[in-house]
């Protein structure tokens, strides 16, 4: 507990000199900042009085109003060139006055004349340039105005009067920027002659501003202020004499940002130090919980090992009849996968079996064509019409053509395929089929349906493999028809690629299980199948990606789908 506190205690020692420190660092650029604002405010005022100063000296040297003054000039034109410099400066009074102070010349609204030895004419008056703030008093309020005199000497170098110019103090303060900071002007009476605050016009500074308010922070003179909204609540205090026009500038800067930056910080540093105060606790913490947790874990490792050596015996022994286990698995799953290769080959040439007296018609009666054209194309030879035994030999050649296409087909379904998915075309391998049962089908007088698409329809498979299911799925549909009825094929491209075989027979007595091996509608002891052509088929499909299923056609007969991958789908996926 007393460590805690004792941490507590350091943290907010640093925090409140990380604070301080931030404090003071933040006054200085405030400072510093202000001191260029109070800079460029009284460059302001100083410019815009010093023009009517500078118009003051150069009507002073007009020679209308010098001549005006030396008892030679005209009083319109000497009003006319005041009222228009009045005009082009925007002078709220500009006067031309005799050594008297009498006004001789003057703008519209210029004041009664004046007694010469009150500033700024007596200092004029005087051959000097008189300025001087004033606080005239009007039924619509106080009025401020600042004016200048200017001597104008005769050709004897005596003056002879004087050219006074006043400004309103309002034309300075009506084109302020709203968001400087606040800034006055105190003239020698301490009053506030000019200023960006209007609830600061013409206020006592003594009175307005107390002596017990100022503090001083890091050589920065602080003032605590309760002036309203348009005043800082505390300020730096920063203070500049101007001399030349008899005024003191001031300017309060807003300290609410160092004192926010601050306190940001000393909450940071204090939220940094307690944080690594609770991780250096629930270290150490952690460290306790972690030693004792480590001397339990020693005691049950010294148990765990006299059980591990116990137990290793057993499982080196475990693991040798594991080994023998795996083994024997494998050679099994081998011989698995050779069977099932083994029983496809063995569909593939039961199917073969049931065509061959088909098979051997197909060949048999182009072979006895070709024999008889090639006697006729002898004996037509012997007859000197060779043209006659030239159709003959072209006959020969298209049935020698026809059974290679034969022999072709069955050499390419007989063989055992073991190769990878390939693109196929579908179309073509329909085409195969039907050649391989074209004998079955004309010896049950079936009839076909089946309108070739004009295009290659692309699969996924192996073409012996598709062939094969083709060869079944149709094989079967005769078997259940008998004699006479129809098998009508339809392939519609797409996504998947759909292909269906339908018959006109009896139908499916129990489509669940029609995919089951060895399940068949055949009578038993008939030599017709096993009951392994669906479920080969099945298999295969499976193998490709595919899907076949079979139901009983509403308008009667058993229809069989086979939906397969279309070309380039399983790459574009493999792809994303």
């Amino acid at each position: 507990m007393t460590r805690i506190l004792a941490f507590l205690l350091a943290a907010a020692l640093l925090s409140g000199s990380v604070g301080w420190t931030v404090y003071h660092d933040r006054l200085d650029r405030l400072a510093e900042r202000g001191g260029a604002d109070l800079t460029l405010a009284t460059d302001r005022v100083e410019a815009q009085l010093y023009r009517y100063r500078e118009l003051a000296v150069i009507l002073s040297r007009h020679p209308d109003l010098r001549a005006l003054l030396a008892g030679a000039g005209d009083v319109a034109t000497s009003e006319e060139v005041v009222q228009f410099m009045a005009d082009m400066t925007g002078a709220a009074d500009v006067a031309v006055v005799d050594i008297t102070g009498r006004i001789v010349a003057g703008s519209q609204g210029a004041s009664v004349a004046r007694d010469p030895t009150v500033a700024p004419l007596d200092r004029a008056m005087a051959g000097a340039l008189g300025t001087q703030s004033e606080i005239a008093t009007e039924a619509e309020g106080p009025r401020r105005a600042y004016s200048f005199a200017a001597p104008v000497f005769g050709d004897d170098g005596i003056v002879s009067g004087a050219v006074m110019t006043r400004m309103a103090v309002s034309q300075i303060e009506d084109n302020w920027p709203g968001d400087a900071p606040p800034v006055f002007f105190t003239d020698r009476r301490g009053q506030v002659f000019i200023t960006n605050r209007s609830d600061l016009i013409l206020a006592d500074r003594r009175s307005a501003f107390p002596a017990d308010f100022d503090r001083i922070v890091g050589g920065h003179v602080i003032w605590e202020l309760d002036g309203g909204r348009y005043l800082p609540a505390h300020a730096i205090h920063l203070t500049r004499n101007l001399p030349t026009i008899g005024l003191t500038a001031e300017m309060l800067i807003d300290t609410a940002s160092a004192t926010a930056g601050a306190v940001l910080w000393a909450l940071i540093t204090a939220g940094a130090a307690l944080t690594l105060g609770a991780i250096l606790f629930f270290v150490q913490q952690n460290r306790a919980a972690l030693a004792q947790r480590l001397a339990i874990e020693a005691e049950a490792n010294a148990k765990l090992e006299a059980r591990v050596s116990e137990r290793t015996r057993e499982l080196t022994a475990a693991n040798t009849a594991l080994t023998h286990e795996v083994a024997e698995r494998k050679e099994a799953q081998a011989a698995l996968q050779k069977a099932q290769a083994d029983l496809v080959q063995a569909g593939k040439l039961s199917a073969l079996g049931e065509m061959s007296a088909g098979i051997s018609h197909e060949l048999n009666q182009p072979l006895m064509a070709i024999r008889s054209f090639a006697e006729n194309g002898q004996a037509f030879f012997d007859r000197g019409k060779p043209d006659v035994a030239r159709q003959n030999l072209g006959k020969i050649s298209e049935l020698a053509r026809r059974m290679g296409r034969i022999i072709q087909n069955l050499r390419a379904f007989a063989r055992q395929e073991s190769g990878p998915i390939t693109d196929v075309d579908l179309v073509a391998v329909v085409e195969a089929a039907l050649e391989v049962t074209s004998d079955k089908l004309r010896r049950h007088r079936v009839t076909l349906g089946w309108t070739a698409p004009a295009t290659p329809v692309m699969v996924r498979g192996g073409e012996v493999r598709l062939q094969q299911v083709v060869v079944n799925l149709l094989s079967n549909a005769v078997d259940a028809m008998g004699d006479t009825g129809r098998v009508s094929i339809e392939l519609a491209p797409g996504n998947p690629v759909r292909l269906s075989v339908r018959d006109t027979g009896p139908g499916i007595a129990d489509p669940d299980r029609v995919f089951d091996p060895f399940y068949s509608t055949k009578s038993p002891g008939s030599a017709e199948g096993m009951g392994l052509g669906l479920s080969i088929s099945y298999g295969l499909v499976q193998s490709f990606g595919g899907s076949i299923r079979g139901a009983n056609h509403p308008d009667g007969g058993a229809v069989f789908t086979v939906d397969l991958v279309p070309s380039g789908t399983a790459t574009q996926e493999a792809a994303e």
